[in-house]
């Protein structure tokens, strides 16, 4: 029974290692400005974390003290947030798959297409009442005024790798031919009338793009990028978090039949 607790501790430890990483995708996920003006998808990722390393802590304890009761508890509770976690991880790879981001000629750049991206993303993060709470956010924010400060040359500013919500909200659609300035200043159209986002754009740095179909696509298309890449973090913390805890039921289990076993040699049973 000893050992079978010896080896739920260790691995209970190995859980509460894992948490981390998946601490740190949501703080990661949290700190980023898109995330920041969305309040509805910022603490998800770091409240399961904080939770995970919290029950892999009681678990520890339970392991390590032999406080069955509490190795119970542990098993429970972490069997829910695995399969949290494992909803959130199906859920934000459907969501994030189709991309409408594409290469625009002659640009580091890409530019984004709101058509192209999941229509539940659309729906929750882009209709009018969500958005108009968020433009106020990102008209709040340095995310255009930072390209000011990063880019000068016109040179400089088509050949770099900006975020697909810079692209989107700070600039007007590159098929509308306006001529660069400075990032956040565009004058004199060529082809005002290929794209309805060309009349929206407007110099004001409190406007900018930012009720633009553009602006809209390139928040999804943030989204979408930085969902990916938390997705390898989380999905491999949870394949270790599944590994540990089939471990610990079989740890669990064991210590459960020796305890019956000795107590039946004792004749208590």
């Amino acid at each position: 029974m000893g050992v079978s607790n010896n080896i739920t501790a260790v691995v209970n430890f190995i859980a509460l290692l894992a948490s981390i990483p998946i601490i740190g995708s949501g703080v990661w996920l949290a700190s980023k400005p898109d995330n920041e003006c969305i309040h509805n998808f910022r603490w998800h990722v770091l409240v399961l974390g904080l939770l995970v390393l919290l029950v892999s802590l009681a678990g520890f304890v339970g392991a390590y003290w032999n406080k069955q009761g509490l190795l119970a508890f542990y098993l429970c509770c972490m069997a829910i947030l695995i399969a949290l976690l494992l909803f959130i991880l199906l859920f934000s790879f459907i969501v994030t798959r189709p991309d409408g981001t594409y290469y625009v000629p002659g640009r580091g750049f890409k530019e984004s297409m709101l058509h192209g991206f999941s229509p539940w993303l659309r729906n929750h993060l882009t209709a009018s009442r969500s958005w108009n709470k968020i433009t106020t956010c990102l008209a709040d924010s340095d995310v255009c005024i930072k390209l000011t400060q990063d880019y000068v040359s016109a040179d400089q500013f088509f050949n770099s790798h900006i975020s697909p919500l810079q692209s989107g909200c700070c600039k007007p659609p590159s098929a509308c031919g306006y001529n660069y300035v400075n990032p956040i200043l565009w004058i004199n159209p060529v082809n005002p009338m290929v794209d309805p986002d060309c009349y929206l754009w407007t110099n004001e740095q409190s406007q900018l793009c930012y009720n633009c179909n553009a602006c809209k696509a390139g928040l999804l298309g943030n989204l979408r990028e930085e969902w990916r890449k938390a997705n390898i973090i989380l999905m491999v913390a949870v394949v270790v978090l599944i590994w540990v805890y089939l471990i610990a039921c079989s740890a669990f289990k064991n210590a459960q039949t020796e305890d019956l076993f000795r107590r039946y040699k004792r004749g208590w049973v």
